[in-house]
């Protein structure tokens, strides 16, 4: 399924979106977005769904400048997935352990490691890259409230909200390990503290709506927002990296007669902001609940916690500045959600997923969300699909 071309203010706006899923909201925040003097192209894609300034399921491609939120307030935000020599034979009837097991080896919510995580001494994750994430520390905004010791112990920890860690299994039978994270605390700080900064800017007076702000090029705004981006974004690709490492060390032990052992770790950002060449111009294009898909990129996208996901490959449409979606995006608010469903509707849709269905996670009930099948289904020309998966447990943050 192509693409179609809706008017916008300056440029056309390209959406894979289906019109009727698109609410007035979003319909006005895409509009807002091309209204900005440096965006050069933006692509919607059919998880599309109202945010903060710019919609999420957004691609916006800007000369000359950045918006801080249009990458949203998780930068760097994004998924990590494995496939593992196990199958589903190989699972327990009861995944009740194994969730335990996950839980106590990965904190959720709020929580932190009580000392940080050593990455020296789990498999897969080279230790170099903690050194030059600290190495560029002291340069990172000092007006915000986090300080090191703190940054160390969250790394390695799931976070709430829609963050989940889970195990699946594909359609061939194959177990497969997944997590959802992002940058933590400190990366939502960081960006609400340069979209503070940018709304004072005196070009940015005048805007629409003033959580479009921007930074441009050759400021000194721009060179410090940049700076604690970058930062933030390998602060999440790191925490992700220890996560599935824990991760596959819970699985070692849970299943040490099988020993299991793991493919390439797939992982993509989906909330970011990259330099790249599209046209012959060097732009800075931000997707904002999408991910890079480039011919022959690898990328994943999750369902609810009771639906399918997807592992796809990239087919590098231009006309998407080679992106598509980053998950089922929502269909109502999370305040909505708690209104319109209970834990026993929760129970219901996460039937034969070993998951929390308690109060305290209705409003990630897979209700509340689009269809992942359709959201799918609208992108045929910017991925192919490689494994479909389906969740057998679920730890939600």
């Amino acid at each position: 399924m192509g693409h179609t071309e809706i008017p916008g203010v300056r440029i056309p706006i390209r959406s894979w979106a289906d019109p009727a899923s698109i609410e007035d909201g979003a319909a006005r925040q895409l509009q807002n977005v091309t209204t900005l003097p440096w965006v050069r192209g933006l692509a919607v894609m059919p998880d599309v769904h109202y945010g903060k300034g710019a919609t999420v399921g957004s691609v916006i491609a800007m000369e000359g400048a950045v918006c801080p939120a249009a990458v949203g307030v998780d930068i760097g935000c994004g998924m990590s997935a494995v496939r593992t020599s196990l199958t589903a034979d190989d699972l327990p009837e009861d995944l009740s352990r194994l969730r335990s097991r996950i839980e106590a080896t990965i904190p959720v919510g709020r929580g932190m490691h009580a000392t940080p995580v050593d990455p020296s001494r789990l498999h897969g994750v080279p230790t170099g890259d903690a050194a030059q994430l600290w190495q560029r520390f002291d340069d990172v905004a000092s007006t915000v409230s986090f300080r090191r010791d703190r940054a160390e112990k969250q790394l390695g920890s799931l976070g709430g909200g829609n963050h989940f860690v889970e195990v699946c299994t594909d359609t061939g039978g194959a177990v497969w390990l997944m997590l959802h994270s992002g940058s933590r605390n400190i990366g939502k700080e960081l960006a609400e503290h340069h979209i503070s900064v940018a709304r004072g800017l005196a070009h940015n007076q005048g805007l629409v709506d003033r959580d479009l702000a921007v930074f441009v090029a050759d400021t000194p705004q721009m060179t410090a927002y940049r700076h604690d981006l970058y930062w933030a974004q390998e602060y999440a690709r790191l925490n992700r990296s220890l996560m599935m490492a824990l991760l596959q060390d819970v699985v070692r032990r849970e299943f040490r007669r099988a020993a299991p052992r793991f493919g390439e770790v797939i992982s993509c950002h989906h909330n970011y902001v990259a330099e790249e060449v599209h046209d012959g111009v060097r732009l800075l294009v931000t997707r904002k609940g999408a991910i890079r898909a480039g011919r022959g990129d690898r990328g994943i996208i999750p369902g609810s916690m009771g639906t399918g996901s997807y592992i796809v490959r990239g087919l590098g449409n231009a006309a998407s500045f080679n992106s598509a979606s980053h998950g089922a995006g929502r269909r109502m608010s999370r305040s909505a959600a708690k209104r319109a469903f209970g834990p026993a509707d929760l129970a219901e849709q996460t039937r034969g997923v070993e998951c929390r269905k308690d109060a305290g996670v209705v409003d990630e009930i897979p209700g509340a969300y689009k269809s992942i099948e359709e959201v799918i289904s609208r992108q045929g020309d910017l991925v192919a699909v490689e494994a479909e998966l389906k969740q057998v447990v679920c730890v939600k943050g």
